[in-house]
């Protein structure tokens, strides 16, 4: 573990900044045997079935009738069709095109045209839970899901708060957005929406599974948009003292990350809980799942009357950050190798800190390690006539 530097120590010329890891962080896949979300609760309808993808394993989600959800392999054991494409039949879901159908627990329990004797074997289930307005399915090994950490996502169920859930699809490997969000020495970037912000690392801290770091800002030019003082709940000058009464702490606890900012009387005023999921196979797409909750002020209705304000503004400040990770995936795309001069040490950290966690492309170790294989047994002939 590494203690707090003191406070107003720069970090960018620490001397202990870690030995770059030798192997392509960009080439790590994410480790299977966590608990992802993979869909919205409003995107999984009653007596429905979602198509959804985890590193290119496709997933069937199917809300039942008394409303629970549960996660199959999205194909029929018969001629393996998409299952995505059937029929919710109350608490089961019934293929497409010949109506062989399954319980949650991928079992095969009813063949229509030979009844339910001699049935073969099922799909794999996976261990699915929902909370937050999530759908989370542990995707590894299932004989592991009970003992995984379910992730705490932060402030999204207290009614102090405010919460919007948002997320897109980006074009870029998981790990470029871990070190986005943990980089706030990336705000020029975003000068356009926020003015010429210098961000100050205060110290930095690690675990077994965890990094996180802590942050000041002053702003050297340009005026508070009124986004950032709808978070804040009060108007910042340009002082450098005044951004100093702020910290924002961003941790990565793999794999999910979050940031949370309190003000000098430790009030957290913000708190963002985030996810990153590999859609494809060679993991260069991801889902962003996010829950940004913002402190409600004392006056009552003033956040919800400005609500729409404050989506816009940090909705601009995603799209930057979309689009730059997206150039970022392009570049090692084109050099094809990652050929980043990282010189910010709690970046190189958490850098190592993924490669330590994450699997190596193409060693098996993936997802689609822990499938199942299911031999079809012969079932009864039809009669002939």
């Amino acid at each position: 573990m590494h203690a707090a530097l003191p406070q107003g120590e720069q970090e960018a010329g620490s001397i202990d900044t870690p030995t770059r890891p030798p192997r392509d962080l960009r080439r790590i896949d994410i480790h299977p045997d966590h608990w992802y979300p993979l869909a919205w609760s409003r995107e999984v309808k009653a007596g429905r079935a979602h198509s959804v993808r985890f590193a290119g394993d496709p997933i069937v989600l199917v809300r039942t009738e008394s409303g629970s959800v549960f996660a199959l392999e999205d194909r029929c054991a018969h001629r393996q069709v998409p299952l995505s494409a059937g029929v919710v039949d109350g608490e089961l879901i019934r293929c497409c095109y010949h109506g062989w159908t399954y319980d949650c627990t991928g079992r095969c329990t009813d063949i229509p045209y030979l009844g339910r004797e001699r049935l073969p074997n099922g799909v794999r289930a996976y261990p699915c839970r929902e909370a937050g307005g999530l759908v989370f399915v542990f995707t590894g090994d299932p004989s592991l899901a009970d003992a995984a950490k379910f992730p705490e996502l932060g402030s999204a169920t207290d009614p102090a708060y405010k919460t919007r859930r948002f997320g897109q699809e980006v074009k870029c490997h998981y790990t470029f957005m871990h070190e986005n969000l943990m980089d706030m020495n990336h705000q020029f970037l975003h000068r356009r929406q926020m003015g010429n912000m210098r961000a100050r690392s205060l110290g930095r801290r690690r675990g077994e599974d965890w990094i996180e770091v802590d942050y000041t800002f002053a702003r050297e030019a340009g005026k508070q948009p009124i986004g950032e003082a709808l978070v804040f709940g009060q108007k910042r000058g340009s002082k450098p003292d005044d951004g100093h009464k702020d910290v924002m702490t961003i941790r990565t606890e793999y794999p999910y990350q979050t940031l949370r900012i309190r003000t000098k009387d430790d009030t957290m005023v913000m708190d963002l809980w985030i996810a990153y999921v590999p859609l494809d196979a060679e993991q260069r797409t991801n889902r962003t799942f996010g829950l940004l909750s913002i402190k409600r002020p004392k006056i009552p209705g003033l956040l919800d009357a400005a609500w729409p304000l404050l989506v816009w503004f940090t909705e601009r400040i995603f799209k930057e950050d979309r689009w730059i990770v997206e150039r970022e995936q392009e570049a090692h795309d084109r050099q094809g190798a990652d050929h980043n001069h990282e010189v910010f040490p709690v970046i190189n950290e958490l850098r190592a800190l993924l490669m330590e966690h994450g699997v190596p492309h193409g060693t098996g170790k993936g997802a689609g390690d822990t499938r199942r294989v299911h031999f079809i047994q012969p079932v009864q002939e039809l009669p002939t006539s």
